[in-house]
């Protein structure tokens, strides 16, 4: 799972970005002062970092000049300062990106999710196939085989069964995978989840139940 650092004074901000990032699969730590934020930055190996430039001991610019010192993690600044002369000096000292306050928290995970994957890229760090025993999944084509066979799914069924892949041995509701599938914003309920699992099953044959646990009081897991 991609973990991500926001660095943060405004505590309401910071708690709404991370329950974003967290409905979309990501794990986030904050920090509320500068110096509590580069310490983590510089002590953790983070997959992206959120920052404020307004902050309390070291600001955003000299958080983000003593992290390129080291690391070449992904950097979006998050500010209400909007001036043309904070954005050139952010991008100039290495941000990968600037929003401005107000914004879009889908608009931000969506950013988010477009950096890590272009820094995964050119690090080759991305992984286009999921191995789970004898079952390989190719998230670049959407391609399911099982040993030689290739399994027909539906849109929705590949990506529950991609993102139960992408988090093997966690158990998630209904609730969480209808959320992180779907969309908060998606038509229909919960039970939809149940009826994709068994279609996936069903597709999977005999070997459906051993690839996809029924946590009984809690939903569904991929067992790897």
């Amino acid at each position: 799972m991609k973990s991500i650092l926001i660095i943060e004074d405004d505590s309401e901000i910071a708690e709404l970005e991370r329950d974003y990032l967290v409905m979309n699969g990501f794990e986030c730590d904050i920090a509320h002062r500068g110096t509590q934020g580069l310490e983590m930055a510089l002590k953790n190996n983070y997959d992206l970092m959120i920052i404020d430039i307004m902050l309390p001991g070291t600001d955003g610019f000299g958080i983000l000049s003593e992290v390129r010192r080291h690391k070449q993690t992904p950097v979006i600044f998050l500010s209400a300062r909007s001036d043309d002369i904070d954005k050139i000096r952010g991008l100039g000292l290495g941000a990968d990106d600037y929003m401005t306050k107000p914004f879009s928290p889908n608009e931000l995970v969506a950013r988010v999710k477009a950096h890590i994957m272009r820094h995964d890229i050119l690090t080759g760090n991305i992984k286009s196939v999921i191995h789970i025993r004898s079952m390989s999944i190719d998230t670049n084509a959407r391609l399911v085989t099982v040993g030689n066979e290739r399994i027909n799914l539906t849109a929705k069924e590949y990506d529950l069964l991609e993102f139960l892949a992408k988090n093997p041995n966690r158990a998630f509701s209904k609730e969480t995978l209808f959320d992180r599938v779907w969309g908060l914003d998606a038509a229909g309920d919960v039970s939809t989840v149940a009826v994709h699992i068994q279609r996936i099953r069903d597709k999977l044959g005999v070997r459906g139940e051993k690839y996809i646990d029924t946590v009984w009081g809690v939903g569904y897991r991929m067992s790897a």
